[in-house]
């Protein structure tokens, strides 16, 4: 494999993920919405509740660390290469940024005055 395009990746994550690829899909799309609502009606970022989703953030990059050792064949012992740390540190810094965005957009439309 010489190259890589977005259908090789696109097939990847469906082999790995199955049907739950779409469900994470729609996951960040709906957060990602909710964050913009929440940051246009608020007329920006509240200090007190990015503190709050940055810290759910870290929880939510081990999560999805877990979860990607959870659906794969291999295991942590199974890294090796310099490419397999930077994917780990890849899915970590996902999670966590996916995570702290859905957990800003909860904490702001529960109307959270942090």
């Amino acid at each position: 494999m010489k190259e890589i395009d977005l259908a090789t990746i696109l097939a990847v994550f469906e082999e790995m993920l199955g049907p739950m690829l779409w469900v994470l899909v729609a996951l960040a799309l709906l957060a990602t919405i909710a964050f913009v609502f929440v940051l246009v009606r608020d007329r920006g970022l509240r200090p007190r509740r990015l503190v709050w989703a940055e810290a759910a953030g870290v929880a939510g990059g081990i999560a999805a660390v877990l979860f990607m050792q959870f659906v794969t064949s291999s295991s942590f012992a199974d890294i090796g290469g310099p490419i397999d740390w930077v994917l780990v540190a890849a899915i970590f810094a996902a999670g966590a940024i996916g995570t702290m965005v859905g957990i800003y957009a909860l904490l702001g439309l529960g109307r959270w005055r942090g």
